[in-house]
């Protein structure tokens, strides 16, 4: 398998009220750069993370679970991907195809393309469960341009999912609800980006990973 553990992240499951009861909190990882709200404070875990292209690459996954409700945020982080590529792309065979090797306009170990169509194999990762998607289509938080996905799975529990790239990070939000609950309304749109200092970021036009960004509104 090349996704090695973890995929990730997007809404919170929820009836009205009790949950609140049960301890709401805006959980922020200075480190990843990002808040969002849960319905408690999560477990993390560092994981590998493996590319389209084969790329080993260092993830964490911060997760909540209370055995039927489930949220995640995963973070790939594709920063030095062009060295990682760079190693990898020196044990290709000297026959390797071109997606091993890469090439002027791909870039070495074609870490270029890996790093362009991060959030499409995220995606296609999801909808390769066992799963009926009800949902795919263009998304935006802060302005920062993702992916949002509705699947149902296989015990007919909803999976409520977000994928994101800001400054060459991969976000994946997941959220899973059980059949004949609601969808989870305080976890995904409660997503912000941070910077360096922890200040939440929103941008004046649509943010794309991999062009100059657009100024910031705060």
């Amino acid at each position: 398998m090349r996704l090695v553990r973890a995929i990730p992240v997007t809404l919170i499951l929820c009836g009205p009220g009790p949950l609140f009861a049960q301890g709401w909190v805006e959980y922020a990882s200075p480190s990843d750069f990002f808040s969002v709200n849960l319905p408690g404070e999560p477990s993390v875990e560092d994981i590998v993370y493996t590319t389209e292209y084969e790329a080993e690459l260092p993830a964490r996954v911060h997760a909540w679970d209370d055995g039927s409700s489930r949220y995640s945020v995963t973070v790939v982080d594709y920063t030095d991907a062009e060295r990682i590529h760079t190693e990898r792309a020196r044990n290709c065979p000297p026959d390797a195809h071109t997606g091993c090797s890469g090439a002027l306009s791909t870039g070495v170990g074609s870490w270029i393309v890996d790093v362009r169509g991060a959030m499409d194999y995220a995606t296609w990762q999801l909808l390769q469960r066992n799963v009926r998607p009800t949902f795919f289509g263009w998304n935006f938080v802060d302005l920062v341009e993702g992916r949002h996905l509705q699947l149902t799975n296989s015990d007919d529990s909803r999976t409520f999912a977000a994928i994101y790239m800001h400054e060459d990070r991969l976000y994946v939000l997941e959220a899973t609800a059980p059949p004949r609950k609601p969808g989870p309304p305080l976890f995904q749109p409660s997503m912000r980006f941070l910077d360096a200092d922890g200040n939440p970021i929103r941008y004046e036009r649509v943010y794309v990973n991999g062009f100059p960004p657009p100024p910031r509104l705060r």
